[in-house]
C-alpha cells in the first residue's frame, strides 16, 4: 500500500532545512516596462546548478496573458509550516507559484510539475473575484501558512485604504475572505511574517495604491505620509494587539524578518528612508516579557556625490540614499542581508546578538552613481534590490529592478534587467560570482524564488 508522505521539501525546523540538497533552479518574475509594445510578463526558468553547460542561464519561460499586469513579489502554495501539529493540510506539496500582477490586480497559480523547467498556467483569479470576497487589490506578498495561503495587499479597489490581508485555500486556491477581524488602527499594509510559537503576526507599511503606482510623490514623502510603523496581532483572533511606531521621519517600514527560531521573539524590519538625512535603517522589534518594542539597530548613511550625476529628485540633495528595499535573515538566524537600491551595495551584517548587528561584508552592483560593475559586464544600471538567500546560506541571489514608475525616478536613463549571484563564506564575508549574471532583454527583473525554498520563504514550528 502506499503511504502519503509529506513533500521531501518540507523540514520541520530550520537547522534541518539547511542541511538540505542545494538548489538547481530558480524561478525569476520579470516585466515589460513598457506594455504599449504589446509584450507579456513572464514567469522564467534559471539554471542554477554549476555543474550544468546552462549554468546562469534562462531555460524555461512561461507568458502570462495579459499585458500590463507587472509581476512583481510571488511565493510558494506551501512550505515547511505544512508540518506544524495543528496544519490541516500536512500533504500539500511545494508545486504552485502564485503570481500577482501588483498594477493589474491579477493572480496567476503556475504548476511547476510534472516538469519544473515548464511552468504551467493553471488558474487566473481576476480582481474582481479578489475585490468582491476581500474588499482588497493590489496583491503583493503571498505566504503560506499552517492553514491556508496569505495574501497581502496594499489597498481597496479604488485606490485608498485600506490594506491588509486575504486567505486563499491550500488546494482549489478559492478566495476565502478578510483576514482581520478587527484591525485597530492599522490602515497601510505592505508585508507580514510571525512567530508561530506564540500566535503573533507582524505587518508592516508602504503606503496605498494611490500613494505609490505613480511613483514617489515628493510632497508625501517629506511630510512624513507614508508608512512608518509595524503592527502586533494575534495571529489565532486575527485581532490588532499594538502598532509600534518608528517615527514619522522613517519613511517606509518595508521588508520584515523574524527569527527562524520559534521560541525566540525577534525580527528585522528594514526601513527605505530617512527624511531627516536620507539615511536608511533596519530596526529590531523584540518581546519584552508581555509587552513587545522595537529599536534602531542599523543605520547606513547616504553618500555625497556630484549634483550633476544625480536624477532630478536627488540634485537639491547632492547624496545617494542608500534605499534599503529588501533585507534576508539567514536559517541560523546569524547573518542578515541588506540591500541598497540606491548605492547598489549589498551588505551582511552578524546578527548572533540581535541588538548589536557587526557588518562583515559589502559588496557594489550598480548604484544610481557608482554604477559598480559585474566582471561578466560594464558598468551596471539598477543596483541590488530584491535578494534571495539559499537554505544553506551560501548562496545570495540578487535582482536589479524595484517598481517600474519608481525605477524611472531613480534610474532615468533605464534599467536594464539582470540577475547575479554573490557566494557567501560561512565566518563572514562576501565574493561576486564571476560566471554568474544572466540579462534580460527588454525586460525587468524582480523577484527571485529557489526550487525546494530559500530562507525567506518558509517558516518552521519546531526548533
Amino acid at each position: 500500500m502506499a503511504l502519503w508522505k509529506p513533500d521531501q521539501t518540507f523540514y520541520p525546523s530550520a537547522r534541518m532545512a539547511m542541511q538540505a540538497p542545494r538548489e538547481r533552479l530558480g524561478y525569476v518574475v520579470t516585466f515589460n516596462p513598457t506594455p504599449e509594445n504589446g509584450r507579456h510578463d513572464a514567469l522564467c526558468v534559471l539554471d542554477l546548478d554549476p555543474k550544468s553547460r546552462t549554468y546562469s542561464q534562462v531555460i524555461g519561460r512561461t507568458e502570462v496573458p495579459g499585458v500590463g499586469d507587472e509581476l512583481h513579489h510571488f511565493g510558494w502554495n506551501a512550505c515547511s509550516a505544512a508540518l506544524c501539529p495543528y496544519a490541516p493540510h500536512p500533504h500539500v506539496e511545494r508545486r504552485y507559484l502564485l503570481v500577482p500582477g501588483l498594477r493589474s490586480s491579477r493572480m496567476y497559480i503556475f504548476d511547476t510539475q510534472p516538469d519544473p523547467r515548464r511552468p504551467k498556467l493553471v488558474k487566473t483569479i481576476e480582481p474582481e473575484e479578489i475585490a468582491s470576497r476581500t474588499g482588497y487589490s493590489r496583491p503583493h506578498t503571498i505566504h503560506c501558512g499552517p492553514d491556508a495561503i496569505y495574501v497581502s495587499a496594499l489597498g481597496a479597489p479604488g485606490g485608498d485604504g485600506p490594506g491588509g490581508i486575504f486567505l486563499l485555500d491550500h488546494e482549489s486556491f478559492d478566495v476565502l475572505g478578510r483576514w482581520e477581524v478587527d484591525r485597530g488602527p492599522q490602515n497601510f499594509a505592505y508585508d507580514f511574517w510571525w512567530h508561530l510559537g506564540y500566535d503573533v503576526a507582524v505587518t508592516s507599511e508602504w503606503g496605498t495604491p494611490n500613494m505609490i503606482e505613480n511613483g514617489v510623490v515628493p510632497e508625501l514623502l517629506l511630510a512624513g505620509k507614508y508608512g512608518h510603523a509595524i503592527h502586533i496581532w494575534n495571529l489565532r483572533n486575527r485581532r490588532h494587539l499594538k502598532s509600534l511606531d518608528l517615527g514619522a521621519d522613517q519613511q517606509m517600514a518595508l521588508e520584515l524578518r523574524p527569527s527562524h527560531d520559534p521560541t525566540k521573539t525577534y525580527g528585522f524590519v528594514g526601513v527605505v528612508i530617512s527624511t531627516k538625512d536620507l539615511s536608511a535603517a533596519v530596526w529590531l522589534w523584540h518581546r519584552d516579557r508581555e509587552d513587545w518594542k522595537v529599536r534602531k539597530v542599523i543605520e547606513i548613511p547616504a553618500e555625497p556625490a556630484d549634483e550633476s550625476l544625480l536624477p532630478p529628485a536627488l540634485k537639491p540633495f547632492k547624496a545617494v540614499p542608500p534605499l534599503v528595499t529588501d533585507i534576508n535573515l539567514s536559517l541560523d538566524d546569524k547573518f542578515l542581508y541588506v540591500a541598497c537600491f540606491g548605492t547598489g551595495d549589498l551588505k551582511q551584517y552578524d546578527v548572533s546578538d540581535p541588538f548589536k548587528p557587526r557588518l562583515t561584508g559589502t559588496v557594489r552592483l550598480g548604484g544610481i552613481v557608482s554604477k559598480g560593475a559585474h566582471p561578466k559586464s560594464g558598468p551596471l544600471n539598477g543596483a541590488s534590490q530584491m535578494i534571495e538567500l539559499s537554505r544553506d546560506g551560501r548562496r545570495v541571489y540578487v535582482s536589479n529592478s524595484l517598481y517600474g514608475s519608481w525605477d524611472t525616478q531613480f534610474y532615468p536613463d533605464g534599467i536594464r534587467g539582470w540577475v547575479a549571484k554573490v557566494d557567501c563564506e560561512p565566518a563572514g564575508g562576501m565574493t561576486v560570482d564571476p560566471n554568474f549574471f544572466t540579462t534580460f532583454d527588454g525586460e525587468r527583473a524582480h523577484q527571485i524564488r529557489l526550487e525546494g525554498g530559500a530562507s525567506s520563504s518558509d517558516s518552521f514550528c519546531y526548533p
